[in-house]
């Protein structure tokens, strides 16, 4: 090789000083960048949020075990280390009144607070406070504080106090050190590790730019229809907070209009979809503004950015005050500034006392906030919580003085005021119901405050059982017995999904055990009339098999309805030439109906529910925003499926021909009740093709595409298994000619996981969270 030379130095093939190695000298994005696909295509199903907060999230890992880690803990020294902080101030974010505990209420209920019954999800549950969006919304102004404050004592305790827990069992320490007995404490909540991108808290779009002051972020005008007060207002489902950015309702009123009775509509429906009745909502409003203060000492317009926004060296902390030291007797958080009784750290019924002794009239806060004093000037006053000698008027906002405006409200009131002792115990049974509704069974407490009564109704009880489990010798002869009934397969597998699929992970509500099927409200929903007959064929089943035993075993309705589903199964899996034994645990109870919240049931009536190709004749997915392949996208999430579970849980349930009315959509086989992969196939089948059979595009028909002759008739929850990439290259791995054996061992697994997932009474049972299930 011969060497050659030229006018070029070495350096002259490299960029020159502080050029991209790669090209070019500006580099426009990099990994996660926008625009995403989000942004190219805004419309597309999101399928891959199913697979959010997932174990590759997770730095403690599959094996470690919440549960085993909490009872390791010394609760009374853990609450010791807590009320010992709580009445030691550091400089850098200083106490009101040297007490940190209204701060940490606040934290704590505000935690809980975001909690709704449409969907069950918000709450305390997984700490969800400290990532965005919730973060760094309006109304959790420096919650953010008060979290950082809370950092030695979680390094303390390390990974085995989560977050979660320890937001509420601070609130309870706070409320117990200023005189107020709780009714409990429940540890068991598992933190989450990433952000929350699913859940919908309203259709109000706010461009972030430099959102920060009130006005540019609370907004209402998209979630309400009709007028406040009139008989169409409505809040959109599955909302519960008034405005965007806040946890109930703006204190100010609607539109910070200083209406007392506009106010106290907007707190009725906020509370009612917060799962509240009336008593519950006074308890908690009269009981939380017993304490502590509110902070409006500087216009919002001059507070800086929430954590999400503020810049790197915050280290996330936002809402910096510029002004004087931006703490202490300059912290600004709502705008309204003052305090509601004259001793803000001590449990007293003087909140109710001052609310009803005095008149109250409009005035504004240092902020420019509106808000309300005592017309008489020999009222009560309130210590400053920071200057020693100093006192200040008392306040109350217009959402207090709709408690008195209100005459439902009034009547609760006026109760407290009269019986300090009712008072106290509505509110610590109030707040305990707060803080764990989202919790589910109380198989999933943890901890030796764990002493609460049993039968809260809104804990949805289950009796213990007062007899033996069926053994494998039983389950046997029962499952025989089922087929001998001559109840078909479909019919069989759609009532036990029936059963099962009420079952939602976000509040942990629903589900098999219970055998609620059998009770109102479910057995009356148009969505379960296929499976009435199949239960009173099972009660008979069970009467024979219970009557007259001697060796103290029975199967309870819930036991045989789970059973016969995995009996059908089998069947359907032996006669595609697969046979294979479905996993059954027994221990499920019945319960009754008087333990059974029949209006907070009906929150977990489906209006899409498109395992069973059911859509509710009220649904209008013009009216909603959605469609009903979304709304089966949220029913997955709820079920803690993955992409690939939700797949092959619908191709199997569309061969076993699970729709609610029995009808032929989605039912693309000739072999109906036999576990094929015949569903898969249509899909993908390249001689199909697919026609709109209505305008609106809600029903279609498959034909052949020579010939032109229907085949199948479909719907959008089966044609979105072809239509979405993400769904359509899962179904190819069941299509093709090695997909039957690999399908069957899928569908039994995933069919075990929805039928045990409110199993929290097995040992074990799905320890770390919901997607170790």
């Amino acid at each position: 090789m011969s060497t050659m030379t030229t006018d070029k130095t070495d350096t002259d093939s490299y960029p020159m000083a502080g050029q991209c190695p790669f090209g070019g000298d500006r580099i426009g994005g990099a990994f996660g960048s926008r625009p995403a696909l989000e942004n190219w295509y805004p419309h597309r199903l999101r399928v891959e949020l199913l697979h959010h907060n997932g174990l590759a999230a997770d730095p403690l890992g599959p094996d470690f075990d919440y549960a085993t880690a909490f009872q390791t803990i010394d609760l009374d020294a853990l609450k010791g280390d807590i009320k010992q902080f709580l009445t030691s101030s550091v400089a850098w974010w200083p106490s009101d009144y040297g007490n940190y505990g209204p701060q940490m209420i606040r934290m704590a209920w505000h935690s809980a607070g975001t909690y709704r019954i449409a969907d069950g999800r918000g709450g305390a549950g997984t700490g969800m406070q400290r990532f965005a969006p919730i973060s760094s919304w309006w109304d959790n102004g420096n919650t953010d504080k008060s979290r950082r404050l809370l950092q030695p004592i979680k390094h303390k305790y390390g990974n085995a106090l989560s977050w979660a827990d320890l937001m509420v069992l601070t609130g309870n320490c706070a409320l117990e050190i200023m005189g107020l007995p709780t009714y409990g404490f429940a540890g068991g909540r598992l933190d989450a590790w990433e952000a929350d991108d699913a859940t919908y808290w309203g259709p109000e779009v706010v461009e972030m730019g430099s959102v920060s002051s009130f006005d540019e972020m609370v907004n209402r005008d998209k979630r309400w229809r009709g007028k406040n007060g009139a008989s169409d207002y409505d809040l959109e489902n599955p909302l519960a907070a008034s405005h965007q950015a806040l946890i109930y309702v703006n204190p100010e009123g609607p539109y910070a209009n200083g209406d007392p009775q506009g106010s106290a509509n907007d707190i009725r429906v906020t509370f009612t979809r917060m799962a509240m009745n009336n008593e519950e909502t006074v308890a908690l409003i009269a009981g939380g503004h017993a304490f502590g203060k509110s902070h409006g000492m500087t216009p919002a317009k001059e507070i800086g950015p929430p954590p999400e926004m503020a810049p790197m060296e915050a280290m996330g902390l936002g809402w910096h005050n510029p002004n004087g030291t931006g703490a202490g007797k300059d912290t600004m958080t709502n705008g309204i500034e003052g305090s509601w009784t004259p001793d803000p750290t001590q449990w007293d019924n003087a909140y109710l006392e001052n609310l009803f002794k005095f008149d109250w009239e409009q005035t504004k806060s240092p902020a420019g906030a509106l808000q309300w004093t005592p017309k008489d000037p020999n009222a009560p006053r309130t210590p400053d919580a920071h200057v020693a000698g100093q006192s200040h008027p008392l306040m109350m906002m217009t959402s207090d003085i709709a408690l008195k405006v209100d005459p439902e409200y009034r009547k609760v009131c006026e109760k407290f005021l009269n019986d300090f002792d009712a008072f106290t115990q509505a509110f610590s049974k109030a707040w305990y119901k707060l803080t764990h509704r989202d919790m589910g069974p109380k198989h999933r407490y943890l901890g030796p405050e764990v002493t609460i009564e049993d039968g809260l109704l809104w804990q949805d009880p289950i009796p213990d059982a007062a007899y033996a489990p069926v053994g494998e010798a039983e389950v046997a002869t029962l499952k025989q017995t089922i087929l001998a009934t001559g109840i078909s397969v479909s019919d069989l597998a759609f009532t036990a999904f029936s059963a099962a699929s009420t079952y939602r992970d976000s509040d942990k509500r629903g589900g098999a055990n219970g055998g609620r099927l059998a009770l109102a409200p479910q057995k009356d929903w148009a969505v379960n009339r296929r499976a009435a007959p199949v239960v009173e064929a099972l009660r008979g089943v069970m009467a024979a098999f219970n009557d007259g035993r001697g060796d103290g075993k029975q199967v309870s309705l819930a036991d045989l309805i789970v059973l016969a589903g995995c009996a059908a199964v089998e069947k359907a899996a032996s006669d595609a030439g697969a046979a294979t034994r479905v996993p059954f645990t027994p221990g499920r109870v019945d319960t009754t109906q008087d333990l059974t919240d029949v209006e907070m049931f009906t929150w977990l009536k489906p209006v899409v529910d498109g395992f069973r190709n059911y859509v509710d004749d009220g649904f209008s997915a013009m009216a909603s925003r959605l469609s009903p392949e979304e709304m089966f996208l949220d029913k997955a999430n709820l079920l803690t499926l993955t992409a690939p579970e939700w797949v092959v849980l619908t191709g199997g349930l569309r061969a076993l021909n699970a729709n609610h009315d029995g009808s032929n959509r989605g039912i693309f086989t000739d072999r109906v009740g036999v576990l094929t992969t015949d569903f898969f196939r249509a899909l993908t089948d390249t001689n199909l093709v697919w026609e709109k059979a209505d305008a609106a595009g809600t029903t279609f028909a498959l034909k052949d595409r020579e010939s032109g002759q229907a085949k199948f008739e479909a719907t959008r929850n089966d044609l979105v298994f072809g239509s979405n990439a993400q769904l359509r290259n899962i179904a190819d791995a069941y299509a093709g000619s090695d997909g039957q054996q690999r399908f069957v061992a899928d569908f039994v697994r995933v069919w075990d996981k929805v039928m045990m997932l409110d199993r929290y009474d097995v040992k074990g049972h799905r320890r770390h969270g919901p997607m170790a299930a």
